[in-house]
């Protein structure tokens, strides 16, 4: 009917979050063309190719008038090819396929073929989300993300392969047959499991180990500097396994995440915490976040939120690269800016830095010579600015391994310390800090502010913290690291199952922190 206006709904896509887009719809006289208004970008732009291919394997052709379609809020920008079917969907509502009021009634997010089938896109996972949280009780999603989007609950997933089948669940009387596609499948070579990597393999690292119980425990920052060699990525690597597994709320925001960036998330949520580890030629973007145009993309240290990131040969990063990585660690997000488009992502990762002392790695090493000047030493590990280095709570020296242990390894000797019982101890740990800071709306120690350290009830033993007040007069640490070895004092304190922090937790807490004084 000429100027009435239909309506169906799409889901634009903000960060982890999503705006509902009235996709409107409406035939007025003119030359027959469609025209798509409301700031989209040229995949948006293209669909009207795309549906009107995929109308004319439904038999059906559309209005042969001018045909407007309104994206709104017109001033948000929309991008992707997500939007197709609600376009589709409002086009069919509006030439008398399908009933007008059924089309205004559930979210549509997915992609068209030429041949009217209804392909995957990103992100569906937290456009399902942001769609039962704006009130929809039905989201039609590709056939191919059924299992993402069911991973929401508390609202209907109605999966589709086919803009024909589509068509009939609205009740239209569809003749043509729907579109046969062969599904290509991957082959992939059956391999052998791989070794586990579990702590009983480290030997001879007591003071390594222990800082990694108490980064996982507190989820504290952690840097270790070694030669070559010297075991810096085996320990990085059997962190993750002794983190408590991802409660619901967290494994879902992985998964929005790894949708986000269209990696494939399984037909159940993964509860192991994230490891990422990008090479040190990753770039600032790769590492934040950000992408070009309106698409901003979450990046590495997004991706490992709620797990580890870690950065391997951290001074050969590019320092800019490294510092921007100061606010999101210290916020806990990151809110990445365009022109025309902001995204905020999370970004509380625990992070893990490994460098060498020097360029040839032979520093302090005894037995081998060292080939780089003084000043150059000091050039490579000032890379690490003092602001980076000021947010890591644990500094650990990690000495290659001795003799002795290269021979108990041989032997078949394992460390003391296994996996599955340093994330009994961790898991204790943090059930302790959890019931402790609940009043405070934190789980773990590293997220307790300085003012809610000074409350009495958080307040380490009397005298306990002389040798903080010590460190600060002499200059060994800043009021931040003053904060920040209070919240490692009271993570040793949990690990030891102690009520506060005394004089010794203290004591090993500001001994981590100085390392790199020493």
């Amino acid at each position: 009917m000429l100027g009435v206006p239909v309506r169906t709904w799409a889901m634009a896509l903000q960060g982890l979050g999503g705006q509902p887009i009235e996709v409107q719809a409406v035939v007025l006289s003119g030359l027959p063309r469609v025209i798509v208004v409301g700031l989209p970008d040229v995949a948006i732009g293209e669909a009207t190719d795309r549906i009107r291919a995929a109308f004319g394997t439904l038999g059906k052709s559309l209005p042969p008038h001018r045909i407007t379609l309104n994206l709104s809020p017109v001033d948000l920008p929309k991008h992707g090819a997500g939007f197709d079917l609600a376009m589709a969907v409002a086009l069919l509502a509006v030439s008398g396929v399908i009933d007008s009021q059924v089309a205004d009634r559930a979210v549509h997010i997915g992609e068209l073929g030429l041949d009217g089938a209804v392909l995957p896109v990103r992100g569906v996972l937290p456009a399902v989300a942001a769609a039962r949280e704006a009130g929809f009780s039905t989201v039609v999603v590709p056939q191919a993300c059924a299992t993402e989007a069911e991973l929401v609950t508390g609202i209907r997933v109605v999966a589709v392969s086919s803009l024909h089948e589509l068509a009939r669940h609205y009740g239209a009387e569809i003749d043509a047959p729907a579109p046969q596609r062969q599904e290509l499948t991957q082959i992939v070579q059956p391999q052998a499991p791989g070794p586990t990597k579990d702590l009983t393999d480290v030997l001879g690292m007591d003071d390594a180990v222990r800082a990694l119980l108490i980064a996982a425990a507190g989820r504290h920052h952690l840097s270790m500097i070694g030669p070559p060699g010297s075991g810096k990525t085996m320990l990085a690597e059997r962190l993750p396994g002794i983190l408590p597994p991802l409660d619901a709320q967290a494994a879902v925001a992985v998964a929005a995440l790894r949708s986000l960036c269209g990696i494939p998330i399984g037909t159940k949520l993964d509860r192991t915490p994230p490891f990422q580890a990008p090479h040190h030629s990753a770039t600032q973007v790769a590492l934040v976040g950000g992408g070009s145009g309106n698409r901003i993309n979450p990046g590495a240290i997004s991706l490992a939120s709620h797990g580890v990131l870690f950065l391997d040969e951290a001074p050969e990063f590019s320092r800019s690269v490294l510092d921007a990585l100061r606010q999101p660690l210290e916020s806990g997000e990151i809110t990445i800016h365009r022109a025309r488009a902001s995204a905020t992502y999370p970004a509380n990762p625990l992070l893990v830095l490994a460098a060498n002392p020097c360029p040839c790695g032979n520093a302090d090493v005894p037995g081998t010579e060292c080939s780089c000047a003084p000043s150059v030493r000091q050039r490579y590990l000032r890379r690490l600015s003092g602001p980076l280095l000021d947010r890591i709570d644990l500094q650990v020296r990690v000495a290659r391994p001795s003799v002795a242990a290269m021979r108990l390894a041989a032997a078949g000797s394992q460390g003391s310390v296994s996996t599955t019982s340093a994330a009994e101890q961790v898991l204790a740990a943090r059930e302790r800090a959890a019931a402790r800071l609940e009043p405070l709306g934190c789980r773990v120690n590293a997220e307790v502010d300085a003012a809610a350290l000074r409350r009495t009830e958080l307040r380490p033993a009397p005298g306990a913290s002389q040798p903080l007040d010590r460190a600060l007069e002499r200059g060994l640490i800043t009021m931040r690291g003053y904060t920040r070895a209070q919240r490692t004092a009271w993570t040793i304190a949990d690990l030891a199952g102690s009520d506060r922090p005394t004089r010794d937790h203290i004591t090993e807490a500001l001994w981590f922190r100085t390392a790199s004084h020493r």
